[in-house]
């Protein structure tokens, strides 16, 4: 069983080049037996076997000459089968290597052979499913990290000067209206970069790119996991966005992506999901780790006569890995400097980022991961941006110093404070001044929040304001998914409609929203398709959804071509204003701010605004622009009233005079003038402010 194999390395983990072969080190501690299949193609018969040794500090390793890149691999790895201990080892099912750098193709459960108990065994989880999963399970690919980068380093843009776009690899480029040559792919991607580009977008975040497993219950509904927060394998990119064939062409195919859009100045965060993976609970498939060592790597629990047999869920996914455990330590933190170091991203947002804080008693700012990262030397440089819930926790704002959040609170604030409800304006101004309640107390800074009004996971902006309700009938799940609580506002109609005026309000309020996103202080992540308002035909949990439904339809840039032009023109006042960057908390609202407040905040009549007045819906103020050159001020408005309000204007001061940039109550090209053709004010002491507007003024 030895052919030809030689004494190995137990580091590094994976499949490693070197000295005219390859070396294959895979961590177990709990195994007995480590088999090495090699196959000379993606079928169910291996050529070689190499029985692997070991273990090295629970490593088993051989070195096999004369392979090299493009060799496909996989293994089977024996050891006990007790549940009831966590102990679930099966020679017959074929696993992926966790550090595998490609796959052949997608694991597909057909005949359910990737199960990991005997489907008509009426002790389910307990039994043991002794049929061979080697015809549905891929094959890990040998990966040369070779890569003509042409000179391509890191950015390292600052964080405050991000404009974040998020986006999905494949739907960005796969509806036919995108007019690119291979669509739905890296390739494709590349080829919409000039989109970008004009929007003024810096950065991008893209959904999940690691390889991903679609769940049997969507595959037998005739759906798929289209986002791809189902993680395989977290050292492989997907496999189905590369354009060409032939096997592992998806690595390179990234690493064009990202050179490409380093080249057009344009950072790549990743969307991460380290919290769970595809192999789901005690009843879902075996693919990797849960036949690898499963006492090692994910969290169980169970009553005290069988204390492994289930999967601690804080995921809401069937299980949740232990970030506390060194050989998942080892793994996450490997993967994140495998794709900064040999990939070269720039960032990582985490998916459901409080579980990988969970150590024993809850969650802790302090814990193993968090302190692995701000230690590494590699990953401190990176952009680490939190989605700080799970399912059973909510840390916004308890995160570590070096850490930005997806600020849920901007969202809801933002959300409510246009639909009207009462009780808003002080939470609004703390949201507009960078959220200095949730992140000025522990070094943080206004750009540590990720501002969003909206993203994928929910309504697209035209859809927030077009459904008081959800619509996911598609998902087959009977319009139970979703959130029931997400602050929209149909403006007088749900869903598609003819109403002139209420087409009207509706994209008044899209103009707002977009204002509140981009003249607040922080970094803001606009939803991609958003800048041409692109809908979901109000399906708020699209998911599922690998069709147009979801796709970006791009016949909507030219219908929407007004808003586009809004919003590009609301990403270059950012740039413009270096007040609409701020680094630091100056809102006055909240004790502990640093330095000294210049926001001035007004009401009506320039008294101060009625912070506790739950029927308050209007709220303004002046802060200088902070150009280097010259002193102006601006003024900002933000009226959810539906009556029509005059608002006094504070003195210009020095000769200056008021002109109006910026009234989303006016129709195109009127709500937005451009650079050198603001309008002046006349008379200049107060502003007629229209019902569910936002009105930019600057004193010059």
């Amino acid at each position: 069983m030895l052919r030809g194999a030689m004494r190995g390395l137990p580091y590094p983990l994976g499949a490693t080049i070197r000295d005219g072969g390859v070396n294959f080190a895979l961590y177990s501690r709990h195994a007995t037996e480590v088999r090495l299949l090699l196959f000379d193609d993606d079928g169910e018969r291996p050529s070689r076997v190499v029985q692997l040794e070991g273990p090295a500090r629970f490593v088993w390793h051989a070195f096999v000459p004369g392979v090299g890149a493009g060799q496909m691999y996989a293994y089977r790895v024996l050891g006990p089968f007790d549940p009831a201990r966590g102990h679930r080892f099966n020679e017959r099912k074929l696993l992926l290597d966790p550090y595998a750098r490609a796959l052949t193709r997608k694991p597909r459960n057909d005949d359910n052979l990737l199960l990991a108990y005997d489907p008509v065994s009426p002790l389910r989880d307990l039994s043991l499913d002794r049929r061979d999963s080697a015809r549905v399970c891929p094959k890990c690919i040998v990966v040369d990290d070779a890569f003509e980068w042409d000179g391509d380093v890191p950015l390292e843009l600052p964080l405050e000067s991000l404009v974040i776009y998020e986006t999905h690899v494949k739907g960005f480029t796969a509806h036919p209206s995108s007019g690119v040559s291979r669509p739905g792919t890296y390739a494709g991607f590349v080829e919409k970069i000039p989109h970008l580009v004009e929007l003024g977008i810096n950065a991008v975040e893209l959904l999940p790119v690691h390889e991903h497993y679609v769940e049997d219950f969507l595959r037998d509904r005739g759906l798929t996991n289209y986002w791809g927060y189902n993680t395989v394998a977290f050292f492989a990119p997907e496999s189905t966005y590369a354009s060409g064939s032939s096997p592992g062409c998806q690595v390179a195919e990234f690493k064009t992506l990202v050179r490409e859009l380093h080249r057009a100045g344009i950072e790549v965060i990743l969307d991460v999901v380290y919290n769970h993976t595809a192999e789901g609970s005690e009843l879902g498939p075996t693919m990797s780790l849960r036949g690898i060592d499963n006492r090692s790597y994910y969290s169980l629990t169970g009553p005290p006569d069988a204390p492994g047999r289930h999967y601690a869920n804080w995921t809401g996914c069937g299980n949740s890995l232990d970030p506390s455990s060194p050989p998942v330590l080892r793994l996450v933190m490997d993967s994140l400097r495998y794709w900064v170091e040999t990939m070269h991203v720039d960032g990582f947002r985490f998916d459901l980022a409080s579980v990988l804080g969970r150590e024993e008693g809850g969650f802790r700012t302090g814990a193993s991961f968090f302190d692995a990262v701000s230690q590494d030397p590699v990953l401190c440089r990176a952009k680490l941006i939190a989605e700080p819930w799970d399912l059973g926790t909510y840390e916004a704002g308890n995160f570590p110093v070096d850490w930005s959040e997806w600020n849920g609170r901007f969202r809801d604030t933002v959300r409510r404070f246009f639909r009207g409800d009462a009780g808003q304006i002080r939470d609004l101004g703390r949201r507009l001044t960078g959220s200095a309640d949730l992140y000025g107390d522990d070094g943080r800074s206004a750009y540590n929040s990720i501002n969003f009004v909206t993203c994928h996971d929910g309504f697209t902006l035209r859809d927030l304001v077009s459904y008081d309700g959800k619509h996911n009938e598609a998902n087959r799940e009977g319009n139970r998914d979703g959130s029931d609580d997400n602050h929209s506002w149909n403006c007088g109609a749900e869903g598609e409609t003819d109403d002139r005026e209420v087409n009207r309000l509706r994209r008044r309020q899209a103009r707002n929203l977009a204002c509140a996103l981009f003249f607040s202080s922080g970094t803001p992540m606009l939803l991609g398709g958003d800048e041409f308002l692109r809908t979901q035909g109000g399906n708020n949990n699209a998911y599922c959804q690998d069709n147009e439904r979801s796709w970006h339809d791009w016949s909507e840039a030219a219908r929407h071509a007004d808003f586009l032009v809004f919003v590009r023109k609301a990403v270059a006042l950012t740039r413009r204003y270096p007040v609409l960057r701020r680094r630091r908390f100056y809102s006055g609202l909240d004790p502990g701010n640093r330095g000294v407040p210049d926001i001035e905040w007004f009401g009506c009549d320039l008294e101060r605004p009625a912070w506790d007045d739950p029927e308050a819906r209007i709220l303004a103020f002046r802060a200088p622009a902070g150009l280097p050159d010259r002193e102006e001020f601006l003024f900002f408005v933000w009226n959810a009233d539906w009556g029509l309000r005059s608002v006094r204007l504070p003195d210009p001061l020095d000769g200056r005079r008021w002109l109006r940039i910026v009234d989303t109550s006016l129709d195109p090209p009127e709500d937005f003038a451009d650079q050198g053709a603001e309008v002046p004010i006349d008379p200049s002491d107060a502003y007629l402010v229209n019902p569910r507007s936002v009105v930019v003024l600057v004193a010059r």
